[in-house]
């Protein structure tokens, strides 16, 4: 294969940002006991890049049989990001990702493609100065589907060219739906949802580069 283009997802891609995360909707659901957060715990691991807000609307039907409105929805939302905004800029980066995106942003085509609201992951980019290496940053409302059709269209790319990295089973389904590559971030939260993948996978960018520097 012959990598030309990259869509990065952002949390456990980029940024070790996926913890801050998970604590952020255990400590908005832990109002209602233990055994309430520790299922939305469960459920936001195993669905990582599913939007905060499609999330909020499967807990709030599942715990208390409440069609919740968009207005509701948002001001879950705006606590969460309350909650995570800084968390997620001050997060470690995953090893070696900015010497990654620095050496190669000139001869490849980067984007990010996350379910973090794209308002939201615009101001995480910018605080981290990475804003300027991707061609686009791309976030929910719209899903991964979206956004690797709306790219491969726009930007008239091969989708034998092109690979995603991600550390989710949202971000797989998006490279199978779009027939693209795909690579596994590896992380201690992934491990069980991806025990019996048998693709590419890295733990951090040295090794990455290792295995695709014969192909970019």
């Amino acid at each position: 294969m012959k990598i030309k283009n990259i869509f990065f997802d952002f949390d456990g891609v980029i940024a070790e940002s996926v913890g801050a995360k998970t604590e952020a909707f255990r400590e908005i659901y832990s109002q209602y006991g233990e055994g309430i957060s520790s299922q939305v715990v469960d459920y936001h691991i195993n669905n990582g890049g599913v939007s905060r807000f499609e999330k909020f609307k499967y807990w709030e039907k599942k715990f208390f049989n409440k069609d919740i409105s968009a207005d509701r929805v948002n001001e879950l939302a705006k606590i969460f990001s309350d909650l995570v905004l800084n968390k997620v800029i001050d997060s470690d980066e995953v090893p070696g990702v900015k010497s990654f995106i620095k050496k190669y942003y000139k001869k490849l085509n980067f984007w990010i493609i996350t379910g973090t609201p794209t308002s939201e992951i615009e101001i995480i980019a910018k605080e981290r100065d990475l804003i300027n290496y991707f061609i686009g940053i791309h976030g929910s409302p719209k899903n991964k589907r979206y956004w690797t059709e709306y790219l491969l269209k726009t930007h008239n790319l091969k989708r034998e060219e092109t690979l995603f990295l991600g550390d989710a089973t949202t971000d797989q389904d998006a490279a199978v739906f779009s027939k693209l590559h795909f690579a596994l971030r590896e992380n201690e939260e992934n491990k069980s949802i991806f025990k019996d993948y048998k693709g590419n996978r890295f733990k951090d960018y040295f090794e990455l580069e290792k295995k695709i520097k014969n192909n970019i």
